[in-house]
């Protein structure tokens, strides 16, 4: 996979990538990820990537001009599969929404800053627009990168234990059961003892059971969508 990060605070993007798992992904070639700062992609001396508001109001409007040039040099080297717009207004990223995008093989992911950006861009380039949840940050940037992990650790070979990601919450609408590791007791505080049964179609039937409570008591909008 490769994922192009179209930004204009390419700093504030790069250091999720520099560490853990992502790094790992990355260093193994599994995945290439490319930061593209937008004002290098200007006309003029200042750099410049926004202006005012058509019809007036408050806030600046990111142009389309340096977004056309940046997105168009990209295509001219390779095809895309998905162009994404990171906004508040997109749809709420959830496990289906990660499971489908982790499949591309190349997308570019567009930050957006101030007010947005112009509307032809959404209308004329943008395939997809995600949001990371019902609040509004200083910019794209923190959304691509949550995405991003999302995305990566998905891709075979990213994690050790090629199953653990087919574990997690959300992959069945359920949320995962409790689980414990050493010491087996603290403080008094016990694990359950039929994990220690070898009994493992009961195991995984208790922990079904405990996923299901968990998500009964948590987030019962889960199982509506079974």
């Amino acid at each position: 996979m490769r994922i192009d990060i179209i930004t204009v605070l390419p700093e504030l993007l790069k250091s999720p990538f520099e560490a853990s798992i992502l790094k790992r992904a990355i260093d193994a070639n599994l995945v290439e990820v490319h930061f593209h700062n937008l004002r290098d992609y200007t006309s003029d001396n200042y750099k410049t990537i926004d202006d005012y508001q058509f019809g007036g109001g408050a806030g600046m409007v990111m142009m389309i001009e340096p977004i056309d040039k940046c997105i168009t040099q990209l295509q001219s080297e390779r095809k895309y599969d998905e162009i994404i717009y990171m906004t508040p207004d997109g749809e709420t990223l959830n496990q289906s929404i990660a499971n489908q995008v982790s499949l591309k093989e190349n997308i570019i992911i567009l930050c957006g800053h101030y007010k947005g950006v112009d509307q032809r861009v959404r209308d004329h380039f943008i395939t997809r627009e995600i949001s990371i949840g019902d609040y509004v940050l200083s910019g794209g940037e923190l959304g691509a990168a949550v995405l991003c992990d999302a995305i990566i650790r998905l891709i075979p070979g990213v994690l050790g234990n090629e199953t653990s990601a087919l574990t997690d919450s959300f992959q069945d609408n359920l949320l995962a059961p409790p689980i414990y590791t050493r010491p087996r007791e603290y403080k008094g505080w016990k694990v359950p003892e039929l994990l220690f049964s070898g009994n493992f179609p009961k195991i995984e039937k208790w922990r079904e059971e405990q996923a299901y409570e968990r998500t009964k008591a948590r987030r019962p909008d889960l199982l509506d969508r079974k």
